[in-house]
């Protein structure tokens, strides 16, 4: 999980990419990085750590250009501590081009082999962001023949890029003196979206983004989300032109995006994040109903701040008394894409606290979005019962998560996971609750995709099906060997 932005502008991009980054910042807390066109000269900054942090202004000086793209980093693959695979990525021919990307590329060790044997181009990093702007490198060379870009030479490149790559990607990418490309793989996994905004004189402003909040917060009009296999160029004068690329495009979102991913104000693929954890409160609100004995739940507490919309339905129709019993310290990041489990163990205590008067003597219900590790989890269980709750029923927005994540998301070892070969009594003996209940999967899939044309979502870390087919047994065994080498 990243985030990443891109701008064309008609005034100097360097401050609007680092306002849309602070609203990313969700995203990913690892490292972060600008990259801005000034005609055929592209300047670069990045940095371990979060934005308001990793940037002086010697840095913000120098990322001169009216074109710009910017990203926030959790590592899904490579070093989350090597400021050398922070984002972007940077290749001098054709053109230039600098490169970030969402997502997580699954036939890296066959793309390694092909650009070393076959493209003959070099490779310095595990990044496989770096595989992926050196195969558009690639590509693009194949199809250029002189200094002129033709958007339709673009889209064949990604036409083939698609043909090369696995997994998913949404991308954003400069190409020095021409414009900027945004693409999306095949099956929508991650998100990208759209905006337009109207300056008078000028012309368009555009932007792509992984949210939509982005857009809103920098008075933009949503366009669309960009497409499953579709690729969009935008010159530098404003200019947009976009093509389906793919051969037989399909919309498989994430469905982690909606549970915990994104923030609640944002919309991709046109359904509500805010709405969605509505829904899926509403239909946990049956689970817990069915089994659980009314008398046991005395209140109804949220895990700030993801679940809070869930856990709001829950209490409404159960008709339980809606309590906020956690405190939030909110200079501690999100523990869930913290690296390392001991690092994830250390945060949850000084992220959160427990007030002793909201829990003492009460039979408890608590409502989080997910249950990933276990790690968070258990840590609240005990200081739920170390404030004085008498009784503690946890419960999950979520199915349980039995599964590697591949797409994308920091799940990439099943005996990491703490629902993997358990039962959920098993589970609930694990975490020291009460009483743990899980949402269905058909309900979580029922209540995201409410009012949408989607018919599926991508769900592999809860069902263990990987909608794009090439994730093998053999692949998996080689991603947790390399993990946990």
């Amino acid at each position: 999980m990243c985030g990443i932005v891109g701008l064309v502008s008609s005034s100097p991009v360097n401050q609007q990419v680092y306002d849309a980054l602070a609203l990313l910042q969700h995203r990913g807390q690892d490292s972060t990085g600008i990259a801005t066109a000034e005609g055929r000269v592209l300047h670069m900054a990045k940095a371990k750590g979060q934005v308001r942090e990793a940037y002086r202004t010697r840095d913000m000086r120098s990322l001169l250009g009216t074109m710009g793209l910017g990203h926030v980093r959790y590592a899904t693959r490579g070093s989350a501590s090597s400021e050398e695979e922070a984002q972007p990525f940077y290749v001098n021919a054709p053109y230039g081009i600098i490169l970030v990307h969402n997502g997580n590329l699954t036939n890296t060790r066959e793309l390694t082999r092909e650009l070393f044997e076959v493209d003959r181009r070099h490779l310095n990093t595990n990044s496989d962001t770096e595989l992926l702007v050196n195969v558009l490198a690639h590509e693009l060379q194949a199809q250029v023949t002189g200094d002129d870009l033709d958007p339709d030479q673009v889209f064949a490149a990604i036409s083939r890029l698609h043909e090369r790559v696995e997994g998913s990607y949404a991308a954003i990418a400069l190409i020095a003196g021409h414009g900027l490309l945004a693409f999306r793989d095949p099956f929508g996994i991650r998100p990208l979206i759209l905006g337009r905004r109207t300056t008078g004189l000028t012309g368009d402003e555009w932007v792509v983004a992984s949210e939509s909040l982005v857009l809103e917060a920098g008075g933009y009009e949503i366009v669309r989300d960009v497409a499953p296999g579709e690729a969009v160029f935008i010159s530098a004068s404003g200019e947009m032109v976009a093509k389906q690329c793919a051969a037989n495009p399909r919309l498989i979102p994430c469905s982690f995006e909606y549970v915990y991913l994104a923030r609640p104000d944002s919309v991709m693929n046109g359904i509500s994040v805010y709405e969605a954890r509505l829904r899926l409160g509403d239909r946990l609100a049956d689970t817990i109903a069915q089994y659980t004995p009314r008398g046991d739940i005395d209140v109804v507490m949220p895990i700030p701040d993801s679940s809070r919309p869930a856990a709001m339905q829950v209490a409404q129709k159960l008709g339980i008394e809606y309590r906020e019993g956690f405190y939030k310290n909110r200079y501690v990041g999100r523990t869930f894409i913290m690296p390392g489990q001991a690092e994830r163990k250390k945060s949850v205590k000084q992220k959160l606290n427990a007030m002793s008067s909201e829990f003492a003597g009460k039979n408890i219900l608590i409502v989080d979005d997910s249950i990933v590790r276990g790690t968070t989890s258990k840590e609240i269980v005990e200081m739920a019962r170390a404030a004085g709750a008498n009784k503690v029923t946890f419960t999950s927005a979520a199915p349980p998560v039995r599964y590697p994540h591949v797409y994308g998301i920091n799940m990439p070892t099943r005996r990491e996971l703490i629902a993997h070969g358990r039962k959920i009594p098993e589970i609930n003996t694990e975490l020291g609750s009460d009483y743990l209940i899980y949402q269905e999967v058909a309900d979580m899939q029922a209540a995201i995709l409410e009012g949408s044309d989607i018919e599926s979502l991508e769900m592999s870390c809860f069902t263990g099906d990987y909608v794009t087919g090439t994730v093998s047994p053999e692949y998996l065994r080689w991603v947790e060997q390399n993990q946990l080498s």
